[in-house]
């Protein structure tokens, strides 16, 4: 029901959204003649505020059609590889005859799209061959697809190292962290040729109970029915998935927005006064953040669900009790794959130790195969994105790579 009745606000704002839209460009196009008139500025910004707050936000482009390979500007092209009912492989193929390490580089499931990855697989790309977990909303999928849950996500990651082959290196952000390494403890178990050279894993909850943080205690607080009874609806008619239980991407967002409200509403203010003064660089700034912010997606209700139960209420992976088809996943089997951890000293949504704790746990592996960091003022989207990204971080983990490769 709760769905429903988003579906009907968008309706109700749709209008409002497309006419402020209109009425900004009225009032800022060089050929309007309503542009010249007083108070035009202040109007165009005013319109463009309200536009940009009840707007629909679609999935975003990746935009990465070219990238610089020293001096050279070298065609990307974007190629779906490999398409399974919930997730594409997506391969940033170079015009180049470089034989870079290739990366599977793997995105969360946690409202937000691959997209938001962005800076990480431009950064990336100069000297890596890059392929990226492209997931699709669960809205999308039909029904009749099935479900998908935390131990689906496992074996998805698993055919993807498979077709990559062996000569992988997998790149983890946030909450894949998790089933990334059951991924690859898994493979290691079964001595199987794919293992990966080195698995990166950047700012997850590989054990949530290691400073816990708000998203930590709201999982622990709350029991797993009330997730269950008050987060999980179904998809309205109008959509592919009609009917398929989902965690809606709208509720994420909120959640993600109630976090930091006084941030927000700042970020929209500054925005206004970057339109009054014409300052163009920074309100695109805020426009290209929020293109991707608020475009958000729906998560199968059985991972939502499986997540909250096995990562931040039974905390399986650690405590190894995390059962896949009859083999527990136990980390200790891992002996091949080199291991890099990545913190940021300023995470608010996987605390201190939760990703260094790998280490603990693949505990076989020798100290040549094993390297963390932690990123000095470094919140948790700047783990992958940003200045302190590609400054700091990133140096780091390519020269990891190639020491493993």
């Amino acid at each position: 029901m709760l769905y429903d009745l988003h579906e009907l606000q968008r309706s109700f704002l749709a209008p409002l959204a497309a006419f402020t839209d209109t009425g900004s460009q009225l009032f800022s196009n060089p050929y309007s003649p309503l542009a010249y008139t007083p108070l035009s500025r202040q109007l165009s910004a005013t319109y463009e505020l309200v536009h940009r707050l009840g707007k629909d936000y679609q999935k975003p482009a990746w935009g990465l059609n070219t990238t610089r390979i020293g001096t050279e500007e070298v065609a990307v092209t974007e190629e779906t590889t490999l398409s399974q009912p919930f997730c594409n492989l997506v391969h940033f193929q170079r015009e180049t005859n470089r034989q870079d390490p290739r990366i599977l580089l793997v995105a969360p499931v946690s409202g937000h799209h691959a997209t938001l990855l962005r800076d990480t697989v431009r950064t990336l790309l100069p000297e890596h061959d890059v392929y990226v977990t492209d997931w699709i909303d669960a809205r999308m999928v039909p029904a009749s697809d099935g479900t998908f849950g935390l131990d689906d996500y496992v074996r998805t990651i698993q055919a993807f190292i498979r077709h990559l082959g062996s000569d992988v290196h997998v790149v983890s952000v946030c909450q894949p962290t998790v089933p990334v390494l059951a991924a690859i403890s898994l493979l290691a178990a079964s001595n199987e040729p794919c293992q990966p050279r080195t698995m990166t894993m950047m700012g997850g909850p590989i054990d949530a109970r290691k400073s816990p943080t708000q998203v930590n205690r709201l999982a622990t607080t709350k029991p797993y029915s009330w997730f269950e009874n008050n987060l999980i609806h179904r998809v309205p008619g109008r959509y592919p998935g009609a009917g398929r239980h989902v965690y809606p991407g709208f509720l994420q967002h909120a959640g993600f927005i109630a976090m930091n409200p006084d941030r927000h509403l700042r970020s929209h203010y500054d925005f206004y006064l970057h339109l009054l003064k014409g300052d163009e660089s920074d309100a695109e700034g805020h426009r290209r953040f929020y293109d991707e912010y608020n475009a958000v997606m729906d998560m199968p209700a059985q991972f939502y669900l499986d997540t909250i139960h096995t990562v931040f209420q039974e905390f399986s992976l650690p405590r190894g009790t995390w059962v896949i088809d009859d083999q527990t996943v136990n980390p200790a089997a891992i002996s091949q794959t080199a291991l890099l951890t990545i913190e940021g000293e300023l995470d608010d949504i996987s605390g201190e130790g939760q990703t260094h704790v790998a280490h603990d746990l693949c505990h076989n592996l020798s100290q040549d195969k094993r390297q963390s960091m932690t990123a000095k003022e470094c919140g948790h989207y700047g783990i992958f994105s940003g200045s302190r990204w590609r400054s700091l971080i990133y140096p780091e983990i390519a020269s990891f790579i190639r020491r493993h490769a």
